[in-house]
């Protein structure tokens, strides 16, 4: 039995040290808005945070998880879709299909805890989740916007 902090919540969960932290969180804990793209830590779809750090959740086994760990999930960003990033997500209609976006938008939060100001190279830099609808633009202008939003507490 591990106990993990996730969402600021200890939880109990009883899995195989080796099961990936991607499938405790959607199938022990059914927090679903993390998703499985490619299994590989490549597309970003499973990001999560960390102690702080985005990370790619399908790579993390729980064995290497304490009580200690933070686990943020989508869900567990904010209340109510307020944070920045999500109220910036919605404002400029980043999702497409919308199955990349909660990877995409932990990626984002967490750029923005570290960089509260990037310039486009360093969104590009860090972004490296994959879309497959191709909404790059609009995730950039959506950082941009999220920036805005963080430091004044409104879009403008």
């Amino acid at each position: 039995m591990a106990k993990l902090n996730i969402n600021g919540t200890v939880r109990e969960v009883s899995a195989e040290a080796d099961t990936p932290l991607l499938w405790v969180l959607r199938e022990h804990v059914g927090l679903t808005g993390t998703k499985y793209g490619c299994g590989i830590a490549q597309c970003g779809a499973c990001s999560i945070h960390l102690n702080g750090e985005v990370q790619r959740s399908c790579q993390i086994p729980l064995g290497q998880i304490t009580e200690a760990d933070k686990i943020v999930t989508i869900e567990g960003l904010s209340e109510g879709r307020s944070h920045p990033v999500q109220r910036a997500w919605a404002a400029v209609d980043v999702p497409q299909c919308g199955y990349c976006q909660s990877g995409q938008i932990m990626a984002a939060a967490a750029l923005l805890a570290q960089n509260p100001k990037p310039a486009d190279h360093d969104i590009d830099a860090a972004m490296t989740n994959i879309c497959r609808c191709g909404t790059y633009q609009r995730i950039r202008e959506a950082v941009h916007m999220a920036a805005d939003i963080g430091t004044t507490g409104k879009r403008g």
